[in-house]
């Protein structure tokens, strides 16, 4: 099966018709559609899975299912769909799409036919979407029958794998990095809805409830209503855990969506002067609220600092102050506790005196005491005038005033100044972040994006306590649910069935056996080819030589593990792997499912070879491309994703070439460039 053409009518960026065309078809399996960021690769890939899917894109890739949910359902959707300019400067009977993929060398069971088109519109009046599907330009009974839906899904390629075959060559890394319970189980569901085990595993489930209702209905009455309530309880508690996992979901997703609009909305803030995050704004406040009370506690000190400097200036006249204090001390005359001590001091020199001379007679006496007055009074100079009368306490703090003004106050004064000097240009600087930061009062962008960023961290603040809510809710849920299955178990086996049912039960005991051993047989005959085909892929695409010296798959009841195996034996952690290797591994296990699956379908890659090195790069243009399937569309960035030495390298197996040109922002047309002039093109700028 081929895409020989696909046409898009005012899909997104794609205004008025544009048409691919595929055919004639020729022994060249690839084709090449560049274009520029935005010029619209991706979108081409979203209009033939919309074509084909509609509503249910979402089940293809979790990506869609996550766009129809931000645009608030899928009706807005659609809308979205619409090209901006037609949407913008068109009436609402002409605002309408449409994709058409016509499909050639098919081979569908009990249905011969040449070619098949199947075209999905939407009109925005009537808001009507519409599927049609005609087999050789004609309609056809059985597809209306069957359901246009239906049969796509069933004939053409069944949505469950679609994302095999049209993929992002970089997003696929995830397949390389499954480890948690959950990302096994998914491989484990890819594996088998490629595999076409997926109906085997509904019939098992089905067969399963048809022997619990068999159990059921052969009981009494009286036990029919406690294992009746069991089985409620029992579903009840699933019900609950499955809740609370989409709940999980939900939030996380959510979660995923508000911090990359909080980021978007930062970016935007950014753009507006706003370089900085609100907690860094907050810190600036704070840092702001700190250097003000620095300042005041600053001119607080210097205030008490600047009472001193009339002193200061008074400079002779201080000295002079000072000179006139000593005098006066020394002179001891304005003190009385220094008159104190002179009189007995006096009065002990005397007594001294006395007791020395022996004396005999008065006049001795007076002599004496004449003596020692004279002695004492020749050392206080006799022009000394008492004029400011200092006691002793005030005579210290005179001369500790003083001395801090000779000595330490030139210091102190500078130290402060300087301070104050330093916290000044600190204060300004910050002023002037945050005045950066919040912008004009008059950017009323720049307000209104800062509370949406403000309102948006919270909710994710919010959102953030509910999921640790709800994961230590899931593990009691689990528990609980455990133990009600487990009552069931053990009350089930209590009961015995009729003959009759019993015999139905034994039936549906063996089916179920035997399901069990053809899934499981399916899967260990499928799991050592895929094995052997994984091997062999790996080992043609990487350059390392036996890096993958072999490679095992273990598959458990809901989960697939896939271990790489060194020359030595160890298992190789995927996470050691470089991106380009892990995209490699990815990208070679892709193929193996393709190929086991057996479905013959075109494959879309978008941004190839992104991660490769250009060793990588070589193998995968020689040994994966040309094999993986009979028609593939590389969607690639030139000169990034795909060079002209890797374009030439992939020239021998080339159909066809293509490139997207941009007219403006809201319009783009694909044409068909010849396979020589591609890089000559780019290069004389015709592709703009």
């Amino acid at each position: 099966m081929k895409i020989s053409k696909v046409s898009l009518h005012n899909f997104r960026i794609y205004k008025d018709v544009n048409e691919l065309s595929f055919a004639p078809f020729s022994e060249k399996n690839i084709s090449v559609i560049a274009g520029r960021n935005g010029y619209g690769k991706t979108t081409l890939l979203t209009s033939l899975l919309w074509a084909f899917y509609g509503k249910l894109i979402g089940q293809v890739e979790n990506k869609y299912r996550l766009d129809i949910k931000q645009a608030g359902g899928y009706p807005n959707y659609l809308i979205s769909l619409l090209n901006r300019d037609v949407k913008a400067n068109s009436s609402s009977e002409e605002q309408s799409f449409y994709v058409e993929i016509k499909l050639e060398e098919l081979s569908i069971p009990a249905l011969s036919c040449n070619s098949i088109t199947i075209r999905r519109s939407y009109n925005l009046g009537d808001k009507e979407e519409k599927l049609n599907i005609l087999i050789d330009g004609s309609e056809n009974e059985l597809t209306k029958e069957v359901g246009y839906e239906l049969f796509i899904n069933d004939f053409i390629l069944p949505r469950e794998i679609a994302k095999f075959f049209f993929f992002d060559a970089e997003k696929i890394v995830s397949l390389a990095e499954a480890k948690s319970l959950e990302e096994l189980r998914s491989l484990n569901k890819a594996y088998s809805e490629v595999l076409g085990i997926k109906k085997y595993e509904e019939l098992k489930k089905n067969l399963e409830s048809l022997r619990s209702k068999l159990i059921r209905d052969e009981i009494s009455d009286k036990e029919r209503k406690e294992l009746e309530e069991l089985y409620k309880k029992a579903d009840d508690s699933s019900k609950l855990l499955e809740y609370n996992l989409e709940q999980q979901q939900e939030v996380s997703e959510e979660l995923s969506n508000l911090k990359q609009r909080s980021s978007n909305i930062q970016e935007k803030l950014i753009r507006e002067g706003n370089s900085i995050t609100l907690e860094e704004l907050k810190e600036l406040k704070k840092d702001r609220d700190t250097f003000k009370k620095e300042s005041a506690v600053i001119k607080s000190e210097l205030s008490s600092i600047l009472d001193l400097a009339p002193l200061v200036l008074a400079g002779k006249k201080l000295t002079q102050l000072k000179e006139q204090l000593d005098l006066e001390f020394n002179s001891n005359i304005a003190s009385d506790n220094i008159i104190k001590k002179e009189i007995t001091s006096f009065s002990n020199t005397l007594l001294e005196k006395l007791k020395k001379s022996g004396l005999k007679d008065r006049n001795e006496f007076e002599n004496i005491i004449e003596s020692v007055i004279e002695q004492r009074f020749e050392k206080t100079p006799q022009n000394t005038q008492t004029l400011l009368a200092f006691n002793e306490e005030k005579y210290r703090n005179f001369n500790a005033l003083y001395s801090n003004i000779k000595g330490a106050y030139s210091s102190q004064l500078k130290n402060i100044v300087q301070r104050e000097k330093n916290n000044r240009v600190l204060l300004s600087r910050t002023l002037n972040k945050i005045k950066q930061a919040e912008a004009r009062k008059d950017n009323h962008l720049a307000v209104k994006l800062r509370e949406e960023k403000m309102l948006t961290d919270r909710q994710i603040d919010e959102l953030e306590l509910k999921n640790r809510s709800l994961s230590v809710e899931e593990g009691t849920l689990s528990a609980k649910n455990s133990s009600d299955k487990k009552l069931v178990s053990e009350r089930e086996k209590k009961f015995n069935l009729v003959e009759i049912d019993n015999k139905k039960l034994k039936a549906t005991q063996n089916l179920l056996e035997r399901i069990n051993s053809l899934i499981t047989r399916i899967k260990e005959d499928k799991k050592y080819t895929l094995q052997k085909g994984l091997k062999l892929i790996l080992n043609k695409l990487m350059h390392k030589g036996n890096f993958i010296n072999d490679v095992k798959i273990i598959i458990n009841d809901d989960t697939l593990i896939i271990d790489l195996i060194d020359e030595n034996g160890f298992i190789i952690d995927k996470e050691t792997l470089s991106k380009g290797e892990q995209q490699l591994y990815a990208t070679a296990l892709l193929k193996a499912l393709v190929d086991e699956s057996g479905i013959k379908f075109p494959v879309f890659i978008d941004s190839p070879l992104q991660k490769f090195d250009k060793f990588h790069s070589q193998n995968i243009i020689e040994e994966f491309y040309p094999t993986i399937s009979e028609q593939v569309v590389l969607l690639p960035l030139l000169e990034k994703e795909l060079t002209e030495k890797e374009y030439r390298t992939l020239k021998p197996n080339l159909h066809n070439s293509y490139m997207i040109d941009n007219i403006n922002h809201n319009s783009s047309s694909i044409t068909n460039v010849d396979l020589d002039n591609v890089f000559n093109e780019l290069n004389e700028g015709i592709y703009v």
